[in-house]
């Protein structure tokens, strides 16, 4: 789901919308999935500014700010590959960042093209070459990124996995 919306909406389920679609649905398909070899999990430039409050993901307590939302949202995709990265380590298992690419969602002033979005993401899944079986990254444009520092902590992503868990009814086990 694309950048912050200007409201709050709650699901069927009773999830906050952007949480739902973002977080919940990668999680809850690659927990009920056979095992891949390689996953690529999609991300945005925005985790960099992403929180993690741990006592309200859902924004049931603080004020709504859909950018922030959307920001967390997208910190969170990337705990989620480095912990799967980490659990499973026969599995090659990154983050992109598609960059900001002209679609609808992305709208015309977009600065990259609809190829160079998916390019990444198709040679992470498809190439042989050395430097795309690499697990546990972050990338943009094939670089490897630093993501927020948040995504590195295994207390984080391990609380991440069991919050996940407990609202999907299905875990993800490590190898």
């Amino acid at each position: 789901m694309g950048g912050g919306a200007s409201e709050r909406v709650t699901t069927a389920d009773g999830l906050e919308h952007i949480f739902q679609v973002n977080v919940v649905a990668p999680y809850l398909l690659t927990a009920l999935s056979p095992r891949p070899a390689r996953l690529v999990l999609l991300t945005s430039g925005l985790e960099s500014a992403g929180r993690l409050d741990f006592g309200d993901l859902m924004f049931e307590k603080r004020a709504w700010d859909g950018m922030q939302a959307y920001s967390d949202s997208k910190l969170m995709d990337v705990a989620l590959a480095f912990a799967l990265a980490r659990r499973w380590p026969d599995v090659v298992v990154n983050a992109v960042d598609p960059g900001w690419v002209r679609t609808r969602m992305g709208g015309p002033n977009a600065t990259d093209a609809l190829p160079d979005g998916a390019e990444t993401q198709v040679w992470l899944a498809s190439s042989d070459e050395p430097d795309a079986l690499v697990t546990g990254r972050y990338l943009k444009h094939r670089v490897s990124l630093r993501a927020n520092p948040a995504a590195y902590d295994l207390d984080v992503q391990d609380r991440l996995l069991d919050v996940l868990a407990g609202i999907t009814g299905e875990t993800i086990h490590h190898s």
